[in-house]
């Protein structure tokens, strides 16, 4: 076997990992496989450490929303009662003085008349009176509908406030266990590296092409300049810039350039845009990889695409069919 052919098979073993991840307490035989093993682990715990903390500040913000919802049908209920508590006191005036001789009716009006007028002027009363009670009852009805229909409305809200809590906390405790997992297997790969030969290291660390290339107008031409001129950047997890970003937060913030957002994790890129075949990539399309979809980069032509590798490895272009399983290509623009 050549010498040449030996180098190409351990470039593509150190790029290119399918297998599980191997332990750094065991010495392993191949520190590039371990290498190449750790780092297809890390980057998966990446992709599920940002979807845990996604999920919980969609938690957070249905809790702010929920907490308003109380807040708002406490304030609610309590003018309700403030209107009940005034129209209860209108109808007991009404009441008092139907008890002191102010209620009539026609016989008792015209009995006690002094005249035509004074009749009239008793019928009159008695419409008012008959009015303001009845006015005054449905407006304590409904201020005693209210205050209960708000007072409902705060404990359902009180109830799902409660619900969403518990469920934040389960995120935060889940998250909290993810971050810890995913700092070992840094620290793993960290090790890893340490144990490659220098020229290897050396190879991995090369930016490979950064020649000027042309990208096409429209927003996708502007999501990939954008993301050309990031080669050379160091790979970080959970990095979204200025000068440090995982896959990812890479497309993420090269569309956001163009005006676009798209989510942060890949996961979630790879349900946005529309789906395209692989023989119909084109400049700026986002390609997902892995069957956990746990990477994504951005197409520069249909050959070739740039992204975020992997921890050692920076910011670069690689042929879109090396850098692993596909499993979507989502086109944003177009």
């Amino acid at each position: 076997m050549s010498r040449n052919f030996t180098r190409g098979f351990l470039v593509l073993l150190l790029l290119f990992p399918t297998v599980p991840a191997v332990s750094s307490a065991a010495q392993p035989a191949d520190p590039a496989r371990a290498y190449a093993d750790l780092t297809a682990q890390a980057t998966k715990l990446n992709e599920e450490v940002l979807r845990a903390q996604q999920d919980l500040d969609e938690r957070r913000a249905e809790l702010g929303r929920v907490t308003a919802t109380v807040a708002a049908a406490q304030q609610i209920e309590r003018q309700a009662k403030r209107d009940r508590d005034d129209f209860q006191g209108q109808v007991d005036l009404i009441a008092q003085a139907s008890f002191e001789g102010a209620r009539f009716n026609q016989l008792s009006a015209l009995l006690v008349a002094d005249s035509q007028q004074d009749f009239l002027n008793r019928l009159e009363m008695m419409r008012v009176l008959a009015s303001d009670k009845a006015e005054s009852l449905a407006r304590l009805s409904g201020a005693v509908e209210r205050a209960s229909q708000a007072h409902q409305v705060a404990e359902n809200a009180r109830a799902r406030a409660a619900e969403t809590t518990a469920a934040a906390e389960k995120l935060k405790s889940d998250l909290d266990t993810r971050n810890q997992a995913l700092q070992g297997q840094i620290s793993e790969v960290r090790t890893a590296l340490t144990r490659l030969p220098a020229p290897v290291v050396n190879q991995l660390r090369d930016p490979g092409d950064r020649s000027p290339i042309s990208a096409p107008s429209g927003m996708a031409g502007q999501a990939l300049t954008f993301a050309l001129a990031q080669r050379g950047d160091e790979y970080r997890y959970g990095a979204t810039g200025f000068d440090q970003w995982d896959c990812a937060g890479l497309t993420m913030k090269a569309y956001a350039a163009a005006g676009i957002a798209i989510p942060r994790t890949s996961g979630g890129q790879a349900g946005v845009g529309r789906a395209v075949s692989r023989d119909d990539v084109r400049a700026g399309d986002l390609i997902v990889y892995y069957s956990s979809r746990s990477h994504v980069a951005m197409a520069v032509d249909n050959a070739r695409a740039v992204h975020a590798s992997t921890e050692g490895q920076p910011v670069k272009i690689a042929p879109i069919d090396a850098i692993g399983p596909i499993a979507v290509i989502r086109r944003i623009e177009g």
